[in-house]
């Protein structure tokens, strides 16, 4: 059973939000179900600083040993950090992928771009619909 913490948000494409201490920035990342699904995660391609994505517009890819992955911004927004320690350690993805493992902190261009993600509730049941196929 994977990890999916209540005071997450989550899209389809299995990205996670979670809010920072700045209001109006979000940390995302991929969920545990994603790094388990992946598999040993050895790269990861992050954008830039200051780079400006639109709502669920390609960021970057995660590579793991079997396959590649694109990665969707859930929200709107510009690139205000990068998890520089993955470039190191890709890893952090499979061990701590909603703390340690982050992938990028978006300034929110319309925090509105969050209602449209999933609960807790929901992407559980759409993991659970995953795993019965």
């Amino acid at each position: 059973m994977s990890d999916i913490p209540e005071d997450l948000k989550y899209t389809p494409e299995h990205e996670y939000v979670r809010e920072s201490d700045v209001d109006g920035e979000v940390f995302i990342g991929i969920t545990d179900y994603a790094q388990g699904e992946l598999g040993d995660v050895v790269y990861v391609e992050l954008p830039a600083p200051g780079d400006d994505f639109g709502h669920m517009e390609a960021f970057g890819t995660v590579e793991a040993v079997k396959t590649v992955s694109e990665l969707f911004c859930p929200a709107a927004g510009e690139i205000v950090a990068v998890n520089d320690a993955l470039e190191a350690d890709p890893g952090l993805v499979n061990s701590d992928p909603y703390g340690e493992g982050w992938m990028i902190r978006l300034a929110l261009e319309s925090p509105d771009d969050l209602e449209e993600l999933l609960s807790a509730d929901q992407y559980a049941a759409l993991v659970a619909d995953a795993d019965d196929v």
